[in-house]
């Protein structure tokens, strides 16, 4: 679509990209069933990565009301909490648990991300209309609900990510977050096709956050709540498009004021194919480790050396890592790592910690485990360079891998062998060989967070995928509460 004249006031038809996500999100019928399931397997994986940053004190202090006290008996819960919420902190609650650790899904392309993250406003929204409906006697939604919403936020965001890198231009990917959210939650709450328009327009309007927290010399921990950011903004913003809150057609195209011209460096953003459920059949699970999705292969090619190098530390020369385009030029950090998210976004360390501990988890990014100078004596040795077949059939659209490479040379001359990984094991290729360990997962981080009688309940009642999508949403966010 052309960009209007700038000078010309009368308002323009919708942008045709977000007529189409509207059109999507509110004419779409989810009749797949590889999607449906991989979304039963990928709401379990999100919720065990929830339970597990229970357990960081660093994540648990952002959680709550924005002030003390200001909770909402009947609001949304926030599962393994005692906690009731307005959907809008809830969606912020719920996306921070997800996303913490790093261990939720991932997709890769042009744009990397983590459908997932969506949850958040898909979850915080679904208990509050279910609680809300429940109160005045309505039907409430059914899980299934939450599935086909969870399948399209995943559409919308991993589709979008298929050609348009907003990387590189310094944009992080939780914008896509905020558009996928704002669409589906509109609809959830009975927008219309011009209301889950208008709400769209608004999320694009917000422009996007600096990738500024993601990359040395100023890695934090705002990545790790980022995405409940756009979650509680994405849910805000369907809330008052509802209040009657006029949309902006040309947000993306406007000449000089468009989203394209002033922060996409006047290119056109495309949907590279139509919206069905394309990304949810495809998604990576992280199943093994919580590390960076482009380290996710390094790390099992460390781990599968582990057995050779571990006693022979001292006498390593170098260690040649050879990863994918994208992994070069946002993990290979050198120089001091300076807090938890510093590490796991460093590939050289997350090679050192299971060559010399022989496992990766998240208590490998803390302070403690980071002070072993053996880590860092092996970052100092670390060469990281791109191999152009990883990256090839990392934008495979029939491939979509994420090779790497390791191997160890030793100062008398002798190396290991070159291990080579092209498909984690989270990969829909080895879907097969991941499931159980994703279910592993889930059952330890239930087990971990409730005493065994909800633990039990929860997993009995996760384990029937029929019976789930047919449950009450407020009975199944009841399962997750400490209330």
């Amino acid at each position: 679509m052309s960009a209007p004249d700038i000078r010309v006031a009368k308002r323009p038809e919708p942008d045709a990209l977000i007529q189409q996500i509207a059109d999507y999100v509110c004419n779409t019928q989810i009749d797949s069933d590889l999607a449906l399931e991989t979304a039963h397997y990928c709401l379990k994986d999100s919720l065990a990565c929830a339970l597990l940053a229970l357990r960081f004190p660093e994540c648990v202090k952002l959680l709550g009301p924005v002030v003390p006290g200001a909770d909402l008996p009947g609001g949304a819960r926030v599962p393994g909490t005692h906690f009731q919420l307005d959907p809008v902190q809830g969606a912020f609650n719920i996306g921070v648990l997800v996303r913490y650790l790093d261990f939720n899904d991932t997709w890769l392309a042009a744009e990397w991300g983590h459908p997932s993250d969506n949850l958040g406003a898909i979850l915080a929204v679904a208990d509050y209309i279910a609680r809300s409906d429940v109160a005045e006697g309505l039907e409430p939604p059914k899980v299934a609900d939450i599935l086909e919403a969870m399948v399209k936020a995943h559409e919308i965001q991993g589709v979008l990510a298929l050609k348009n890198s907003f990387n590189r231009v310094g944009l992080d990917h939780v914008l896509l977050v905020r558009v996928a959210s704002t669409a589906v939650v509109t609809h959830m709450l009975g927008g219309s096709r011009d209301d889950v328009v208008n709400a769209v327009s608004q999320a694009w309007i917000d422009g996007g956050a600096l990738r500024t927290y993601r990359h040395a010399p100023n890695t934090g921990p705002r990545k790790s709540w980022a995405a409940g950011d756009a979650c509680r903004r994405a849910v805000q913003l369907a809330l008052l498009t509802l209040k009657g809150e006029i949309g902006y057609p040309s947000a993306l195209t406007a000449k000089g004021w468009g989203f394209q011209d002033v922060l996409f460096k006047g290119q056109d953003l495309v949907l590279e194919r139509e919206l069905g459920s394309y990304v949810m059949e495809n998604v990576l699970f992280k199943i093994a480790f919580p590390a960076e999705f482009h380290a996710q292969t390094a790390v099992e090619c460390a781990m599968a050396l582990h057995e050779d190098v571990r006693d022979r530390l001292d006498d390593i020369d170098r260690i040649e890592i050879e990863t994918q385009e994208a992994g070069s030029r946002i993990i290979d950090k050198t120089g001091p790592l300076d807090n938890y998210a510093d590490r796991d976004h460093c590939i050289q360390y997350m090679v050192a910690v299971p060559m010399i501990f022989g496992e990766l988890t998240a208590e490998s990014y803390s302070d403690k485990v980071a002070a072993d100078p053996r880590i860092d004596a092996l970052r100092d040795k670390m060469q990281v360079k791109e191999n152009p077949r990883f990256t090839e059939e990392y934008f495979d659209a029939d491939k979509r891998a994420i090779g790497n490479s390791v191997q160890v040379f030793f100062s008398d001359g002798s190396k290991t062998e070159k291990v080579s990984i092209d498909y984690p094991v989270g990969h829909r290729r080895r879907r097969e060989e991941g499931i159980p360990l994703l279910e592993d997962k889930f059952e330890r981080a239930v087990k971990g967070q409730f005493g065994a009688r909800q633990a039990g309940a929860i997993v009995e009642t996760m384990s029937d995928a029929d019976a789930l999508a047919d449950m009450d949403v407020h009975e199944f966010s009841g399962l997750w509460s400490l209330i």
